[in-house]
């Protein structure tokens, strides 16, 4: 697979936390955490469950967090 996105971490999925139409995988790369928020059918498509070593990829125009 090839894509444009430069920003690819291979990691481990620690856990995927499904809701009503959407889930919360969340993966463990070298120590840092990484959440994703996608479909239940992604999950179910790509038969992802905790254990297994996958590729999180990052491309956003915008990473925003503030705190006082």
């Amino acid at each position: 697979m090839k894509i444009s996105a430069r920003n690819v971490f291979e990691g481990t999925i620690k856990e995927v936390h499904r809701g009503s139409t959407t889930s919360h995988v969340i993966v463990d790369v070298k120590g840092v955490t990484f959440t994703s928020s996608i479909t239940n059918e992604a999950v179910d498509e790509l038969g992802l469950k905790a254990g297994l070593k996958v590729k999180t990829i990052i491309k956003s125009s915008d990473v925003m967090v503030a705190a006082d």
